[in-house]
């Protein structure tokens, strides 16, 4: 039998072209084609949680904004007659950004306890542990699409308070806003990780659900100022880090808050919430390098 010849621009060590017909060919052995940073794995991952939670937008959008709603209804129905005002304002209007953030903070928290629960429940976890991501890229891919879920959920709350009578929502301090609340949902989707992280089961993240995160957002000030409180109870909401995003954003909105009588505490509290969360960070990131509860 006839031998083909080798073409002149390909070495019989490598039998595959540089280049053939306009086509880039397989890179050689040893060479990486992913760098830094696998933007499209890290892309991929984000859209992949995204969508997942977008499908039931139903469950995870809009039914917290109908929950936030009796809330509200509620709680101005109880508290709020008589022309009831706190920091100056209605009540109605004092208590809706407490429970705007409120619904972004808890819905961050759902998504992210979700997500390897339910990979190691079904048996499905392979698929966060085998795609070529470092731990970073992985918790960016799961925290980013936590805090988009908890950015639509409150614009969806606030959208529907905007039509409910009493409620004004003026943006006096847009950083405040954005800030707290960013760092809220960054706070709370990395505490929904560590959780997915521990839990064997869903009773296990429902028990931090219960008896941790539901007390800590009750008992923040969503629906009171702390200065009512007796000073040991003030003492203890102040190391509560959730009183500082509920309060935080509040003054976003109002202009006043309860963590203190100047604009220094809110920044001072700012500052606070941004390094728990790089503190909180540092340590999940450890916890997914060690394999923790993921890989025997």
């Amino acid at each position: 039998m006839a031998e083909h010849p080798i073409p002149a621009n390909v070495s019989a060590q490598d039998p595959l072209p540089a280049r053939s017909k306009g086509r880039a060919a397989f890179p050689a052995q040893g060479v990486p084609t992913i760098h830094r940073v696998n933007r499209m794995g890290l892309w991929t991952l984000y859209m992949k949680e995204v969508r997942r939670f977008f499908k039931v937008q139903t469950q995870t959008i809009w039914a917290p904004a109908v929950t936030t709603l009796l809330y509200l209804m509620i709680f101005t129905v109880a508290m709020g007659q008589g022309g009831r005002q706190v920091l100056g304002v209605p009540f109605a209007s004092f208590i809706a950004p407490g429970l705007i953030v409120m619904g972004m903070i808890n819905n961050a928290f759902a998504n992210t306890s979700f997500n390897f629960l339910a990979g190691k429940i079904q048996g499905t976890i392979v698929d966060y542990l085998m795609p070529p991501l470092s731990e970073g890229e992985l918790m960016l891919g799961l925290i980013g699409a936590a805090v988009t879920r908890a950015v639509l959920v409150g614009l969806a709350i606030s959208l529907a308070m905007a039509f409910w009578p009493g409620v004004t929502l003026t943006a006096r301090h847009p950083w405040a806003i954005v800030w707290f609340g960013l760092m809220g949902s960054i706070l709370l989707s990395v505490v929904g990780l560590v959780t997915s992280l521990w839990a064997e089961k869903f009773d296990h993240a429902a028990l931090i659900t219960n008896f941790v995160i539901t007390p800590l957002t009750m008992l923040s000030g969503t629906f009171y100022v702390i200065h009512n409180l007796h000073p040991a109870f003030q003492a203890i909401s102040r190391v509560n880090p959730f009183f500082y995003v509920i309060s935080g954003f509040r003054y976003g909105f109002l202009g006043q808050s309860d963590i203190g009588a100047t604009n220094a505490a809110v920044f001072n509290g700012a500052l606070y919430l941004g390094l728990l969360n790089v503190v909180l960070c540092g340590a999940l990131y450890l916890l997914l390098r060690s394999g923790w509860k993921l890989k025997s």
